[in-house]
């Protein structure tokens, strides 16, 4: 058995059992493209009415929220532009009580909006599924990433088995619209495979870097040239030191930040959660991607900024290779690209998604064609009497 003929051997059967999965994954993703936008047009609560007067800071913000959510943990207060709610950021995990809710907050009044569970949903649903496909988190997790591996072999043996040796290439790159439907299915299948090939790719190996941590850290030494990926910490405060001023170390930072960024998107800004902990803070400057967020961190006795061996740190300060890894997340989704950019992403993840579906139909026409000859023979092409 030839090369080729082991690569579509292999194409057709791991294509069969990984098509459910692909296909799910797929098309979460095509519909959580565009989960912002969707959000802002059914959440009035995200919106306040702009007002010419100082918002009330951080410390009076996390007073109210922790009235209206009294057992949770606060974990962050985050300031959008001044057209959008506040909102305290409650988040806890593996501690016997885990929620992740946000109180939306009016900046100016203090009014409480919505306390909401961003557990629970239309899109953390999808986004679950995506991520885990409604499995418990360890399980799930490890079986997309398998199947997203899989998925790898299937774009490039696909590539393999499309290439055109021999054959006309503009047959190659178009789809028989006036042909039987299992022509123009097996056109489909190859055609659109070859068009978002290239896609396909960044969105597994994106994928991956959430899927395995071997993974994650081979990307990040590939891109950065460095040995070891250092895990996300808050660096440590001086705690024999006491903070005496009437404002507290909180507003203190948040004013800080507001002053060297007056044209952020948003500024969040993390009361410290242990007595030896730092305040940590970060600014971004286009609140559609992640990537370019200033992140910092201040001793929370002294407000002395404290340095990190972590790639969050000043998008300033990090390498080209940093700076690609910490675009993972808005490449994956296409926010890297604007708007434009998302629009694609949801293209493209409705494309990806019906290949299993014209690879299924493939298998079965040959099968049921198989078993079921009809006494009028249809003039095929050659690669079609392959299939």
């Amino acid at each position: 058995m030839n090369l080729k003929k082991l690569l579509g051997k292999l194409h057709l059967w791991l294509g069969l059992s990984s098509g459910l999965v692909v296909f799910i994954v797929a098309v979460t993703g095509c519909i959580y493209a565009f989960q912002a936008e969707i959000q802002d047009l059914t959440q009035p609560h995200r919106f306040v009415e702009p007002k010419d007067e100082a918002v009330l800071p951080p410390s009076e913000i996390s007073e109210i929220a922790q009235a209206a959510f009294p057992e949770g943990h606060l974990h962050a207060v985050l300031y959008p532009t001044p057209e959008r709610s506040a909102q305290a950021i409650f988040f806890s995990y593996g501690e016997g009580h885990d929620h992740y809710k946000i109180a939306y907050v009016n900046p100016y009044s203090g009014e409480v909006l919505k306390v909401k569970d961003e557990n629970k949903g239309f899109f953390p649903f999808i986004l679950d599924g995506h991520f885990y496909l409604w499995l418990p988190d360890s399980i799930g997790q490890t079986v997309v990433g398998t199947f997203t591996l899989i998925f790898l072999f299937m774009v490039i043996s696909g590539l393999i088995l499309w290439w055109p040796k021999g054959k006309n290439l503009k047959q190659s790159l178009t789809v028989k619209w006036n042909a039987r439907w299992r022509r123009k299915n097996y056109d489909l299948h190859q055609v659109a495979g070859f068009y978002v090939m290239l896609f396909a790719l960044v969105f597994a190996v994106t994928g991956l870097v959430w899927s395995f941590f071997w993974f994650r850290d081979s990307y990040h030494q590939l891109l950065t040239g460095k040995e070891q990926f250092v895990e996300y910490y808050d660096p440590i405060s001086d705690s024999t030191q006491t903070w005496n001023e009437e404002v507290s170390a909180l507003d203190k930072v948040w004013m800080k930040m507001r002053a060297e960024y007056p044209n952020a998107d948003y500024i969040e800004v993390h009361p410290p959660e242990l007595p030896h902990a730092a305040i940590a803070a970060n600014a971004n400057p286009d609140g559609d991607t992640y990537w370019q967020i200033d992140y910092r961190y201040f001793d929370q006795y002294t407000l002395e900024e404290l340095p990190v061996d972590h790639m969050w740190g000043r998008i300033g300060e990090a390498s080209a290779g940093e700076k690609l890894f910490r675009m993972n997340y808005d490449i994956h989704v296409g926010a890297i690209g604007g708007f434009p950019g998302k629009l694609l992403a949801f293209l493209l993840s409705a494309i990806i998604a019906s290949l299993p579906v014209t690879g299924f139909l493939l298998w079965w026409g040959r099968k049921y064609k198989a078993k079921k000859p009809t006494a009028k023979r249809e003039v095929m092409e050659p690669e079609l009497a392959k299939i």
